[in-house]
């Protein structure tokens, strides 16, 4: 079978709301997992299955994030779109109609989501049952915490995507995973200009219209990065939750780190404990800390002999939100996770 011509857009212009005060200092798609950026596994991924062209989204810190990940990946050219004012999932795509309608099939991935992507299966899913659209989506996960999920029937057809609507259904509900893929004629609905979003705008309209949206069911170990504890589980899970040290941090050797992540610039010193916790880059633990499930934010100066435990640790800032349930002390925010 001939490869098919394929473009991606993946989506990262989210503020990342639930994820300050820690957004303040990194974007989120800028979050490190395990020395490389959250959305830059998705891009490696895309770059691996041959997609001739990437585009990627922006609008909170955009230029920053532009200059993070620069104008390539392993040969492959990013194109940035950089918006002025917050265009939603759907309208993302339209200042890029011209670059995704080269494509023969259009793959949209969100860029604050960290799994391996079974895309190969995807989009030949896509292809087999000439839908409209295809979404990946979780047998997995409880579709619950997601909003219930969307309907899906004899596990290949989508045919609902508002619980409110499909209550009295028999089909199961799965949780869409926030990989999709489009074929080009679908550009044509998308709205000109304003805000939009895939499901209000789109897929509803299209399924009421007769349209086809087919669904490829997974197994595999998702994750959303929406809140700190989410992003936690996600860095800890992305290695089998096995310790990962970045070869430009700092581990004492009278300190015992168990199922965690040290990234680059950061030190644990002498008679520390760090567990199932993220340490971000330039974070100092002080001698004789206690750290258990916690993020310590870049550049965190642990006092000696202190314990943090579920707690989410960044340096105060006037720019840094926090939440009624933080803690400052000596210049650093607690904040619950």
């Amino acid at each position: 079978m001939k490869k098919p011509r394929l473009r991606a857009l993946v989506l990262a212009a989210g503020h990342g709301s639930r994820l300050q005060p820690l957004t303040a200092f990194i974007p989120k798609p800028l979050l490190p997992v395990r020395g490389t950026a959250a959305v830059a596994h998705t891009i490696d991924q895309l770059v691996a299955l041959g997609c001739e062209g990437i585009a990627i989204n922006l609008f909170h810190r955009g230029e920053q994030i532009r200059k993070g990940l620069g104008e390539s990946r392993d040969g492959v050219s990013l194109t940035y779109s950089i918006e002025k004012e917050f265009r939603g999932t759907l309208g993302a795509l339209a200042p890029l109609r011209d670059i995704l309608g080269r494509g023969e099939m259009i793959l949209i991935v969100n860029g604050d989501s960290l799994c391996r992507w079974p895309l190969r299966s995807l989009l030949r899913r896509h292809r087999r049952s000439r839908a409209d659209a295809t979404l990946l989506v979780s047998r997995r996960i409880d579709p619950e915490p997601f909003g219930g999920g969307v309907e899906v029937a004899d596990h290949k057809s989508v045919v609902g995507l508002r619980p409110a609507r499909t209550l009295d259904s028999e089909n199961p509900r799965r949780v869409f995973m926030g990989a999709h893929v489009l074929s080009p004629a679908l550009l044509d609905k998308v709205p000109a200009e304003g805000a939009a979003d895939f499901v209000a705008d789109l897929y509803e309209p299209l399924l009421a219209a007769g349209g086809s949206i087919a669904a490829r069911e997974t197994s595999r170990k998702w994750h959303d990065l929406g809140t700190p504890e989410r992003y936690r589980r996600a860095v800890l899970d992305w290695g089998s939750r096995r310790s990962w040290q970045s070869m430009d941090a700092t581990v004492a050797a009278g300190s015992n780190v168990r199922g965690s992540v040290i990234e680059a610039g950061a030190a644990v010193q002498n008679e520390s404990r760090v567990s199932a916790s993220v340490v971000l880059a330039n974070a100092r633990i002080g001698t004789g800390s206690r750290v258990v499930e916690s993020i310590i934010g870049p550049g965190v100066d642990l006092p000696p002999h202190t314990t943090v435990q579920r707690r989410m640790v960044t340096p105060v800032r006037a720019d840094a939100p926090t939440s009624d349930n933080a803690s400052v002390v000596g210049g650093l925010v607690y904040e619950p996770i």
